[in-house]
This record gives C-alpha cells, structure tokens and sequence, in this order.
C-alpha cells in the first residue's frame, strides 16, 4: 500500500467532528457551534465563557485560559498548550477572527479532561452530530476514570523450562514501500525564531526575507516529505509566531522520537564574514570551541523577546534535570546528528562544516534524541542564494528526512536485536 493511499484511508476513517458541543454543568447546558473554517474543528473562546465560568486574557500572540483554578497559556498559531508545568500537544491551532479568539476542539475534548483530573468527562459526537463536555460533581470526580477491567481470559503466565510454549509472538509489520520501516514513528520539527524575532537578518536574502522566513518554509517542506514517507509529524509553529525556547523541545516527549530544530546561521562582521559557507548539525552538550560557542550564544538569544514564564524547570533541580536529559540521549542525538549532516552535505553548495555540540536551550526540554541543524549561512552569497530558493529549500528538507530515516531504520534494527535478548 503506497503512503499517499494509507494516508487516505486514515483520513477517510476518522470520525468527522460534532458540529455543537453541548456543555452540560449543575448550573444546566449551553450548546456552542463547531467551527471548521481554518480545517480544523475550534469553537470560540467568548462562547464557553458563561457555561464554564472560563476566563480568557489576550496579551500579543499569547493566549491565557483560565478554568476550575487551571491556567492554559496558548500561543496563536502554535499547535500546544502549557499548562503548568506540562505541555499537551493539539490538533488544531488558536487563531484570532473577527476579534475573536478560536481554540482547537481537541484541547476542550482531550487537554481539558487530563489537566483537571476527573473534574470533566468528553462525550464524542453521536449521530445527531452532538459532543458533550460534562462537568462531573467534585465529590465523584476522583472515579470519572475508572481503570479498564480487561473483558475474556486473562492471557496464560510466561511459560518456564520444562512446559509447553505459548502462542508465538505476532508476525513483524511489513516494512513501508518508500521508507522500508516497519513501526510507526513520530518527529517534532521546530523552524527557528518567529514573531517578534527574526533571527538573523539574512545579509544575501533577497526580498527583505529573514532567518524566520526561511526555517518555517523548510520546516513546512520536512513534515510534508515525512508524511509522504508515512512518518507522523509536526510544527512548533506553522505560522509566523512566537513560541518560547523551552516549550519548543518540550513538545518532543512521550509520543515522539526525536526532535529536529532548522535554523541559519550567520557569522560576524569581519573580513571573513561572506567567506565563511555550508551546513552542520549540532546535538546538545557542552561547546567545545569558540565557533560553537558563538553559534549557541546567537541562537540562545531569542530568549529575549519571550514575556512570561516558561515550563522549564529552574534552580539547581533544572540543571540536574537537564543534565540527566542530555546524558540519556547523548548518544543517540549524536548519531542523528552525523546521519543528517552526511545527508545534507551530499547536496549542499556550500560544503560539510561537521557534526558539533553545544548547549542550545531549545534542545534542553526535548525527552528524545534532539538535533539542531544550521542550514548554511545567511552572510554567503551561495548560501543565501540556495535557502533563499525553492529547490533548494526542497533540497534541504528532503536531505534532512533522508537523515531521519536512516536514523529510524537504524533504531529499529537495534530494537529488533535487543528484543529476543530480553526474552531470554
């Protein structure tokens, strides 16, 4: 089965979305429309406000919701929420229309749920085409989700030497035809910047173009070229919006393999400024040389143009935390790393600068193996020429997947090796 017909097929077996959602609470029930104008189900913020008692705060891109003593922080445009210290991925992203803030339906069908521990319960759309979110009494809010008592047999214990075996394991899945993987895998890509901040000013990008520009048109064409390849993945930010470093890496956790942040990289003025070309990949761990210092200080600074708090841990507790993240994926980002950079060197103009290291804060929050690729330099003329392009932005990105999926096809060589030794 080809990818673009797997792909059809998921898409033609998900349930549409309720057309209302009915918010039913002790105070009695509201029905709020459904909207899909954007592609995605989001209802308006304004409209849950009286039957929840929600409260909302507009401040720039930043969205703050707050419900039953929780308090969401949107970005428009972003495809998360934090609340917290936890950031919960959505399908859909806010947006503002018509002075109105819309919020995707699956942060009111699945955040909301999680965040507030029993306190409400989502019903999916019947075929009256009519969800419900329920507000459930405080006093049987612990049991709204009562564990799942498993129905038929209990399977037999592992057998022991001398008896007869279970039941052989399931065969393996057939490989993809475009990718030869056989598991389903998930990858969070992060274009660099956006927003308020620019990035660097790209010296050789023509029409006023900067660095944000050109890593959301790359990060746009990777998640195109790995859902062709029947790889799952998302954006930090679709948009031209701001997202904070920490909350970027955060979203790569439980149902994510690795992390993929796109960036440019630009040198300082000097009589080498415009000599200076090519592309490398960075994994996270201390800076080794100037070079790589210089690189994760500019890189770094986009921390001054975030407002708020951020969800990364702080004090001495966040540098143990972040130190035990780097330790446990260190190996595998570095690997990453060189299987990107081999393959984005084969078709970049401007040559192999390398695999580096350094201590890039957009990758400190990612609980997977987390990578950084500077895709060449807005200072060279030939650089900024070929990101500036659109085959060479083509080119880029699908050098990148290719990297990606040499890396997976590795990591799932290694699972196959390391599943018969546990067995023994």
């Amino acid at each position: 089965m080809s990818a673009l017909l797997w792909l059809v097929l998921v898409t033609a077996s998900s349930p549409p979305p309720p057309q209302v959602v009915l918010i039913a609470t002790p105070r009695g029930e509201t029905a709020v429309p459904v909207t899909t104008e954007r592609g995605t189900a989001a209802v308006a913020a304004p409209r849950l406000g009286p039957a929840l008692g929600l409260t909302l705060a507009l401040d720039g891109s930043r969205v703050t919701v707050g419900l039953s003593g929780v308090v969401f922080v949107f970005q428009l445009g972003a495809p998360f929420v934090r609340a917290g210290g936890v950031v919960y991925g959505l399908v859909g992203e806010p947006y503002l229309a018509r002075d109105t803030v819309f919020l995707p339906l699956n942060w009111l069908a699945d955040c909301v749920p999680r965040a507030l521990g029993g306190r409400y319960r989502w019903e999916p759309a019947s075929g009256g085409g009519v969800g419900r979110l329920v507000e459930l009494p405080v006093a049987s809010a612990v049991a709204a989700a009562p564990p799942v008592v498993p129905s038929g047999p209990l399977p037999p214990p592992p057998s022991a030497p001398g008896l007869t075996p279970g039941p052989a394991p399931a065969p393996a899945p057939p490989p993809n035809p475009i990718t030869g993987l056989r598991q389903r895998h998930a990858v969070v890509i992060d274009p660099g910047h956006g927003g308020a901040d620019p990035g660097n000013p790209g010296r050789y990008f023509p029409s006023h173009l900067v660095e944000k520009d050109i890593t959301l048109a790359i990060g746009r064409l990777l998640r195109a070229e790995l859902v062709r390849r029947a790889i799952a993945a998302s954006l930090t930010r679709s948009t031209d919006t701001l997202i904070d470093l920490t909350d970027r890496g955060a979203l790569c956790r439980a149902a994510c393999d690795l992390f993929v942040s796109i960036h440019v990289n630009a040198m300082p003025e000097g009589r080498r400024a415009d000599q200076v070309s090519g592309v490398e990949t960075y994994f996270l761990s201390d800076a080794k040389t100037e070079d790589q210092q210089r690189v994760a200080q500019m890189e770094n600074e986009a921390i001054r143009f975030e407002t708020g708090t951020s969800s990364a841990a702080t004090g001495p507790l966040g540098f143990i935390l972040r130190d035990l993240q780097l330790n446990e994926y260190l190996r595998e980002s570095a690997q990453l790393a060189q299987l990107v950079q081999d393959s984005a060197a084969r078709i970049h103009p401007g040559g192999d600068r390398g695999v580096q290291q350094a201590a890039f804060m957009v990758l400190t929050t990612a609980r997977r193996p987390a990578i950084l690729v500077e895709t060449g330099f807005a200072t060279n003329r030939t650089d900024g020429a070929f990101l500036a392009s659109s085959l060479g932005q083509h080119k880029i990105a699908s050098a990148i997947a290719d990297g990606i999926v040499a890396y997976l096809l590795e990591l799932e060589r290694k699972l196959a090796i390391a599943a018969p030794a546990r067995g023994r």
